[in-house]
């Protein structure tokens, strides 16, 4: 239970990073603009990966969507969260869905994180989903490092759910472990 003496400030942190998530989208003076720096963020979330998991390039091409996300989040004492703008591609139309998250925690620490995020999604389905439900992730959920029934498995990437797959970084590299706890992701209506 957290003392009622927090509450003010924790309650300040949410209604922050809330913000965060709307300030996104406004600061840009245009919509063109706007999807211009989430592309550019998104390649250069590509172009990052590829160097640190160069066999991640074939497993995207071969898939049949991506999405790629930039978060930033910040975590006072029992709070945190954060939010990130995102980009999602279907492989064989080439159509890009402009999406957002949002990140809430629970736990105690300080600090400022950025990181970056890869979905990679083997099916159309996985994909369509994922565009059209958005994802949320909660306390409950498992990630491992195995791929189908074969075992085979991506470097670097966890599997999140069947045909679904995630690599996480941050500016020290390939994190091989999922922090994102109380993460939504969803379209992105003002670009879409």
């Amino acid at each position: 239970m957290i003392p009622a003496r927090f509450m003010p400030l924790i309650s300040a942190v949410f209604v922050a990073l809330l913000g965060l998530a709307t300030v996104n989208s406004t600061l840009a003076a245009s919509k063109d603009e706007a999807r211009a720096s989430v592309r550019k963020a998104s390649s250069e979330t590509l172009t990052t990966l590829y160097k640190l998991a160069p066999a991640s390039r074939k497993q995207i091409e071969r898939a049949a969507g991506y999405a790629t996300f930039s978060n930033f989040g910040v975590k006072i004492l029992f709070a945190g969260g954060g939010s990130g703008a995102g980009l999602a591609v279907n492989n064989k139309t080439r159509k890009e869905v402009f999406m957002k998250m949002v990140e809430v925690q629970a736990g105690l620490g300080v600090g400022i994180k950025t990181f970056r995020l890869v979905w990679v999604f083997d099916t159309q389905k996985a994909f369509d989903n994922f565009v059209n439900s958005g994802w949320e992730f909660g306390a409950q959920t498992n990630v491992s490092a195995k791929l189908g029934e074969d075992g085979a498995s991506a470097t670097g990437a966890l599997v999140v759910a069947p045909g679904v797959w995630l690599y996480q970084f941050t500016d020290d590299g390939l994190a091989l472990e999922l922090t994102a706890k109380g993460t939504k992701y969803y379209r992105d209506d003002a670009l879409n």
